[in-house]
């Protein structure tokens, strides 16, 4: 699948298939995620990967909004370093493992971490010192349906110039 037909198609999923993910699908998928832009080249990032159904369940357990990973095959926490642009470092990173993953025909759905009142647990519980902070964590699976999609159209969201403007010459 090429990246523009990933990214025009990728949508949050949330019920998967009981199938797991293979071993190197899944490091293809975090192979993506570590070539994302990355504010003066720190690469503050490092990938839990975790497939393992009880720590799963631990993990969903501590969210609000991340029950379903308790049921999908894998999920990918995303921590980084604390640096000045941890956030928009593993944010971007999170992006490339939401596409790497549509283009592999698995299904994903990004969970907020940062700043929740879960993320500290998430941290001790996957072992990484405290100068990590959680970005997200990413459910994966192979879709076992297949989600509604709504987006606003782009003649909504698209402006020229300024706010409002409308192209010009047509």
């Amino acid at each position: 699948m090429d990246a523009l037909r990933a990214i025009k198609t990728r949508c949050s999923v949330r019920v998967y298939q009981k199938k797991p993910i293979a071993r190197k699908v899944l490091e293809d998928i975090v192979d993506c995620a570590r070539l994302a832009a990355t504010a003066r080249n720190i690469q503050p990032w490092e990938f839990v990967v975790v497939t393992d159904e009880v720590l799963r369940g631990r993990i969903a357990d501590l969210t609000e909004y991340g029950k379903h990973i308790a049921r999908a095959p894998a999920c990918i926490a995303v921590f980084c370093q604390e640096t000045k642009y941890y956030l928009e470092d593993g944010s971007a990173a999170t992006q490339n493992i939401l596409l790497a993953a549509t283009a592999r025909g698995v299904g994903s759905c990004w969970v907020a971490g940062d700043k929740k009142p879960f993320a500290d647990d998430v941290r001790r519980l996957l072992g990484l010192p405290e100068t990590f902070k959680l970005v997200s964590l990413v459910a994966l699976g192979y879709p076992a349906e297949k989600p509604r999609r709504e987006k606003r159209p782009l003649r909504e969201v698209l402006h020229w110039q300024r706010f409002g403007g409308a192209p010009q010459g047509e």
